[in-house]
């Protein structure tokens, strides 16, 4: 039986779970990317608190953008959560990619954040 696309993701997204948990000294990374943004947190799972977050839905990105759902906007989200995650002390992360593929608008966010300075 074949799985359709939302079988697999849910699939996948179940298998990085069980993998992947945040924790005080290294919060989760967690990516959600929907047809039209792309959102980030930096999760504490011990205390189950979001400790930082930015998207493409905040105003003083979205008038920055074009559109928030391509790469540009996703390097852009990716720099911005790093930035305000280093200004809350977090220097390592988890990165929970959400049973997305590690490819395109996914990558381009880790590879962003990467570069701003956090460790994943």
């Amino acid at each position: 039986m074949k799985l359709t696309r939302r079988e697999s993701k849910q699939r996948r997204h179940k298998r990085v779970r069980a993998k992947v948990s945040g924790s005080s000294e290294r919060p989760r990374l967690a990516v959600f990317r929907s047809q039209q943004h792309i959102y980030a947190q930096v999760i504490d799972d011990t205390q189950h608190h979001t400790l930082v977050a930015a998207s493409t839905v905040e105003p003083e990105v979205k008038s920055k953008l074009q559109s928030g759902a391509n790469c540009t906007a996703s390097t852009t989200v990716g720099k911005l959560i790093a930035e305000r995650a280093l200004e809350k002390g977090i220097t390592k992360v988890v990165f929970d990619r959400g049973g997305n593929l590690y490819h395109g608008r996914i990558k381009a966010l880790a590879e962003a954040a990467r570069e701003a300075g956090l460790d994943f």
